[in-house]
């Protein structure tokens, strides 16, 4: 379908013509005044105004992300765009300032109330962080994509059947060791090359049979299932509509691959850039299996089997590993 006249992008910055310019103000304002008050959370001395100018940065960040987004949706609809919905980057922005603001407003929570995880509650810890993380991911979506009526959750792949859930996740999960072995040979080639070793797993091995369990329920059940439903539900879903499938897949695996770097620190600027070379790389093959699965079935439970049997392998290798050490 032809659109009808070009949308009004998010950085034509003028009101006259817009389709709802209270959006598409409130939005910049929220975005503009909510970046400048993380950066001052961030780079000034902790205290407890800082933590509060913090919070407050990510609260009208959030918000005028989510309201760019709906002016984006509203006029790209109007348009006749052949997806009228926010754009990727600008979800995956939206998301990853509510998971931050939402994960800070539970850790001030669990203090307030004396809750804490030590070493030997961390994986309790880990699961906690992973399911909130979860709800948000899932949550954004539904707010963002599905609210606007940009997409379905049949457009992005979601199946009730049981028997086409099944048939997804065991042809993804099938996927898992070429996947690993080939991601192993990348870091073979890349790891001399950079000078750094890969960095560690998020979810670490425990040594405990409880630890695992909760580990697997992680990261290999609730985290792959709301990874999937944001990076390939919706973000290659729309840029199927709007680009090829070559470009699609590349786009979805380059922020998938991003994403996951950008909590990486080192001891210096090198370090750092090492780590996150060789991050990027050891996911990008993944990353492109995922999206090539997800294009091939049509639906969201391939690359979730994927994911989900990749994260329950190297997790069960990781304790494994340490046991053997």
């Amino acid at each position: 379908m032809t659109p009808a006249r070009p949308p009004f992008g998010l950085f034509r910055f003028t009101i006259e013509g817009r389709r709802a310019p209270a959006l598409f103000v409130g939005g910049w304002l929220g975005t503009i005044v909510g970046g400048g008050f993380v950066a001052v959370g961030l780079l000034a001395a902790p205290s407890t105004i800082t933590a509060l100018i913090l919070l407050a940065g990510l609260a009208a960040l959030t918000g005028g992300l989510v309201l760019l987004g709906g002016s984006q949706a509203i006029e790209r609809q109007a348009a006749g765009e052949p997806y009228g919905g926010p754009a990727p980057v600008l979800l995956l922005g939206a998301t990853v300032s509510a998971t931050l603001l939402v994960a800070a407003l539970l850790g001030i929570a669990l203090e307030a109330i004396g809750v804490s995880f030590g070493p030997a509650e961390r994986p309790l810890g880990d699961l906690i962080s992973v399911a909130v993380q979860a709800v948000v991911f899932i949550g954004m979506v539904r707010l963002m994509v599905v609210g606007s009526g940009a997409l379905t959750w049949a457009d992005m792949g979601f199946s009730r059947d049981p028997r086409r859930i099944a048939e997804g996740l065991l042809t993804g999960a099938v996927w898992a060791v070429p996947v690993i072995v080939l991601t192993s040979l990348v870091a073979l080639v890349i790891v001399p090359l950079v000078g750094q070793t890969p960095p560690p797993s998020p979810l670490p091995p425990t040594g405990t049979a409880s630890g695992l369990g909760l580990h697997l329920l992680a990261g290999a059940a609730i985290g792959p299932l709301a990874e999937e439903t944001v990076f390939r539900a919706a973000a290659l879903t729309a840029w199927l509509r709007t680009v090829g499938p070559t470009a699609a897949i590349t786009r979805s695996a380059l922020l998938f691959a991003t994403v996951h770097v950008l909590t990486i620190s080192g001891s210096s600027f090198g370090q750092a850039a090492g780590l996150a070379v060789v991050a990027t790389a050891g996911r990008l093959p993944v990353a492109f299996a995922l999206g090539y699965l997800y294009v091939r079935t049509r639906s969201i439970w391939a690359p979730v089997g994927l994911h989900a049997a990749f994260n329950a392998i190297l997790i069960a290798l990781g304790e494994v590993s340490q046991a053997a050490a």
